[in-house]
């Protein structure tokens, strides 16, 4: 199978990698798909901030880089 793969949904890119036997999408792809925003990594940050004030988010949890 092919490790990465860029899927369309609505004329859009989503990226995305298997890896362990699972999917890996693009959070940032996916809000940008969904809220059609012009600033598609802002809105996560903001969400992050208001959505995980009192969450803490694993110490892995960063910003992966996609090919695109």
């Amino acid at each position: 199978m092919k490790q990465d793969k860029i899927v369309v949904f609505e004329n859009k890119k989503i990226r995305r990698i298997w890896r362990d036997e699972e999917w890996y999408f693009s959070v940032v792809d996916i809000i940008e798909v969904l809220t059609d925003s012009p600033t598609p990594r802002q809105y996560w940050g903001k969400l992050k901030q208001r959505e995980f004030v009192a969450l803490e988010l694993s110490p892995i949890w960063v910003q992966l880089k996609y090919k695109k």
